[in-house]
């Protein structure tokens, strides 16, 4: 590894032959949908924000869902809640596995839906359910969502991204109908650093992304907002910023120590990017809301 390798925006891109083909049905779809539910990462919510999507979507009402809630900084989620929120997007942050869902997302469909209800009940016309779509990059919990929904397992899940490849309808209850897309990612990413915090939440496949490189800029990250919690976790103290040496610190701590006293520089990283992700070193965001993805 090289402490000055430095990434570049065309190193982490990941677009297959799927996402195409549904990014296609998605524009036939949004036709006949009422409203959009978007997931994002509550680690990442401007990253996790697909621009392809949102330009697909227009000015239909939508309700941002940001996922993952549990593995996120409380403080740093409740201020990305009140910057996403508008008069046509409402924003609810959960963990989806445990959380309530039923309640608090309808009745936020209801209220983004609530004029063109009205209109309905005026002219006679008895409402239907809500039809909605629901939508975001790949490993946001989409397909976990419409499962706890539903309350029975409908949409194929795995905490991997690019499980779920077509587009199917989900009735819930009387109130709502979804439709499951595929996570859809967008050609190329212009900012550098959306790759850089995509890759280390796990939305692209690991085998694409330059794992040793992520590490750094985790690292680098965790040492100026959370410091903290490396001291916690890895008694990486205040006095070492070089992140190449803080993987050695590591190393030496679990034992990845080749023959020659060199760094298992492998191990090492594959096991600082699974304790980022299964939350070992803590709630972690990885942007804030007052200035997205941060040069470290």
């Amino acid at each position: 590894m090289s402490k000055d390798k430095s990434f570049t925006s065309s190193v982490i891109n990941w677009f297959p032959g799927h996402m195409t083909k549904a990014k296609r049905a998605m524009e036939e779809k949004l036709k006949v949908v009422d409203m959009v539910i978007e997931l994002r990462d509550a680690r990442v919510p401007h990253a996790s924000a697909n621009p392809l999507l949102s330009a697909l979507i227009g000015n239909k009402p939508r309700l941002v869902i940001l996922s993952k809630a549990d593995k996120a900084d409380p403080v740093a989620t409740k201020q990305w809640v009140q910057k996403l929120s508008s008069e046509n997007v409402r924003v609810l942050a959960f963990h989806l596995q445990q959380d309530a869902l039923m309640k608090p997302i309808v009745s936020a469909c209801k209220e983004l839906m609530k004029d063109k209800i009205e209109r309905q009940i005026r002219r006679g016309i008895k409402p239907r359910a809500i039809r909605v779509m629901v939508a975001g990059i790949p490993n946001v919990g989409k397909s976990t969502l419409i499962n706890r929904l539903a309350n029975k397992k409908i949409a194929q899940t795995g905490d991997r991204p690019g499980v779920t490849k077509a587009l199917q309808w989900v009735k819930v209850g009387k109130e709502l109908e979804l439709l499951d897309t595929p996570g859809v990612l967008w050609p190329k990413f212009e900012d550098a650093q959306v790759g850089f915090v995509l890759g280390i939440t796990g939305a692209i496949n690991d085998n694409v992304l330059p794992m040793e490189e992520l590490a750094v800029y985790a690292l680098r990250y965790l040492k100026q907002h959370y410091p903290h919690l490396l001291q916690e976790r890895y008694g990486i103290g205040e006095e070492l910023d070089d992140p190449y040496q803080m993987l050695i610190v590591i190393a030496k701590q679990r034992g990845f120590l080749l023959k020659n006293e060199e760094m298992d520089e492998k191990r090492t990283v594959e096991t600082l990017m699974r304790e980022i992700r299964d939350e070992k070193i803590g709630m972690i965001s990885w942007e804030s809301s007052d200035g997205n993805s941060e040069s470290v």
